[in-house]
């Protein structure tokens, strides 16, 4: 083993006398091929050597890098991006390559960059730059949420149709508005199936309220029959979405044996809304309300709270945990969602007799689009 290293070391220093005569030169050519020769050995030899011996390489690679023109330093990344482990600086140097030749093999295949290199890639490099790393097979949510943000549409399709993406609270949101008129997006969205049923939900309302807007303002005649259409559309879709949720079954199924047991009231929803688990107060505000449970979910769902704040007004929630639940699963970082203080003057005002009149009358609304 020890014959192994050295032989390895002292060829490694032939080649980087070479590199010195080929630099004071200044052939490029010859840089090029002395770059060819120590990747060989590098390759070859990978699997022995130590961190100490990774980093010299690296030194090596990295100076002769910066002194070939960019059909080399591509045709070298192409190569480098198959390899299971590379300096990590070379590795570096490569990705944050102004030209996409050189950066995009790195950026969508090589596996161990770092994630720190791959987010300031997305948040300073081109567009093309952003598609490869959106084709990586696995991200993290700190670079989705930079390729939601500011990808163009392509990227974000393809960072949506990624399986081997993680995305945040802020990265669902992001996809969720931008979905609103891409219908493209809109199903690569909708397919997900990790994603937080809030946000489906919120998907589906904007799209509904597009595509309502839409068909109404080429035909105001059929208004009430496009509605209907949306309505039946809407429950379906939003059934299916509960029955394929796992975490909804076992929330509906924990929330309904706490009502079986009389132990259901206002501080078990405040405790759900605090924590954010929005499947547990839909359920819980459906039972305690006596209302549809896709009633409930429009409600928290759609854009503007008005109708959510009748349905609470009626059961008689105290407005501590109307604040709760109107902060489940915002997901934006700057927090745009509803306007708490104009929220709590609507809900001061609202008389309870009002609303559950409202609530007896969206009952009977539900029923006549279900049948």
């Amino acid at each position: 083993m020890s014959s192994n290293r050295n032989a390895v070391m002292s060829t490694h220093a032939t080649l980087i006398d070479e590199l010195e005569s080929a630099v004071a030169r200044k052939e490029i050519g010859q840089r090029a091929n002395v770059l060819q020769r120590i990747t060989d050995l590098y390759v070859t030899n990978s699997n022995r050597l130590s961190d100490e011996q990774i980093v010299v390489f690296g030194d090596v690679m990295a100076r002769l890098l910066k002194e070939i023109d960019v059909a080399a330093r591509a045709a070298w990344g192409q190569r480098l991006a198959e390899l299971a482990i590379a300096p990590p600086e070379v590795v570096r140097e490569l990705a944050l390559d102004d030209s996409i030749e050189v950066a995009g093999p790195i950026l969508a295949r090589f596996e161990r960059i770092g994630e720190e290199t791959l987010v300031e890639s997305a948040l300073t490099k081109s567009q093309s730059h952003l598609l490869a790393i959106s084709r990586r097979s696995y991200l993290p949510e700190s670079v989705t949420d930079v390729l939601v943000e500011r990808g163009n549409q392509q990227v974000a399709v393809s960072t949506a149709g990624n399986p081997g993406a993680k995305f945040s609270e802020f990265g669902y949101a992001t996809l969720v508005d931008r979905a609103e008129n891409d219908h493209e997006l809109a199903a690569c969205v909708w397919g997900r199936t990790e994603i937080p049923r809030q946000h489906l939900l919120n998907l589906f309302a904007a799209a509904s309220r597009a595509v309502q807007q839409e068909l109404q303002s080429i035909s105001p005649q059929k208004a009430n029959e496009i509605e209907g259409m949306i309505g039946r559309a809407r429950d379906e879709l939003q059934t299916h979405s509960r029955e394929r949720s796992a975490e909804y079954l076992a929330a509906r199924s924990h929330v309904e044996s706490l009502h079986d047991s009389g132990q259901l009231s206002e501080p078990e929803v405040l405790a759900f809304a605090r924590a954010g688990k929005f499947d547990e107060t839909t359920v819980a505000l459906s039972l305690i309300g006596d209302v549809p449970i896709g009633l409930v979910e429009r409600a928290m769902a759609h854009d503007k709270c008005d109708q959510f704040l009748v349905l609470a007004k009626a059961i008689g929630l105290s407005f501590d945990t109307v604040k709760a639940i109107l902060s489940i699963g915002t997901g934006a970082r700057e927090g745009p969602g509803p306007d708490l203080k104009e929220a709590g003057v609507s809900f001061g005002k609202l008389r309870p007799e009002t609303a559950r009149k409202a609530i007896a009358f969206y009952r009977l609304r539900e029923r006549a689009v279900l049948n």
